[in-house]
């Protein structure tokens, strides 16, 4: 299927992010200089609103990707065609970075803004099998097939097809699940959940530009 396509062809880069986001959720716990330095990047994001979810969603959505594309899929070798992607990419996920913030806030509003079980589950739920499967997938599938269609209708009048779904939405939620519901658990464990979502829109990204290339 295109989703374990996807997954497998951002392995490298996923395995990396995790590894990343586990060193830094045990550091949190194990270290309090970590710990009061995530914090008070929590209150610098919190002081600066909006342009810091837009600034943050920008460099984990837009360029972190580009650069792991450039890494691990160009050899090296950035060109021309990687500032047309910042120019469709950067708009892109700086909005989607001020709507995974809203359900972040209602997360924390419905559920509470503590790493117990029920909570942690609550909000992975929410998140992987709500938010993810009603907006954030065919959203980004249908961002990216309708830039390299050359911005043409015939993807967003496919969306609500049965076919378009089965055919490219389902496979990206796989892609996504696999790698997203165990970092969920580490997401959501974390008080300062703020510093980790940036992170997240790097898989997001990266996972639906292998579903829809592939």
């Amino acid at each position: 299927m295109i989703g374990w396509e996807a997954a497998r062809a951002n392995a490298k880069p996923a395995l990396i992010i995790q590894a990343i986001m586990l060193a830094l959720a045990i550091a949190f716990y194990a270290n309090s200089t970590v710990a009061d330095g995530l914090r008070n990047l929590a209150e610098f994001k919190r002081a600066h609103g909006l342009m810091f979810v837009v600034c943050a969603s920008v460099f984990a959505g837009a360029i972190l990707p580009e650069i792991f594309l450039v890494l691990f899929f160009q050899r090296g070798r950035p060109h021309v065609g990687n500032l047309r992607n910042l120019a469709f990419t950067i708009p892109v996920w700086g909005f989607d970075g001020s709507l995974v913030d809203l359900l972040y806030r209602a997360e924390a509003h419905w559920l509470g803004d503590v790493a117990t079980l029920p909570v942690v589950l609550g909000k992975i739920c929410i998140d992987q099998f709500g938010y993810n499967v009603l907006f954030a997938a065919p959203f980004g599938v249908l961002t990216y097939e309708w830039k390299n269609s050359g911005i043409s209708m015939l993807p967003l009048r496919d969306l609500f097809t049965w076919k378009h779904y089965r055919d490219k939405i389902i496979p990206t939620l796989v892609a996504t699940w696999a790698v997203w519901i165990p970092l969920m658990a580490i997401i959501y464990s974390l008080p300062p959940i703020v510093i980790f979502y940036a992170l997240r829109r790097y898989m997001a990204a990266g996972l639906t530009r292998g579903a829809v290339r592939g």
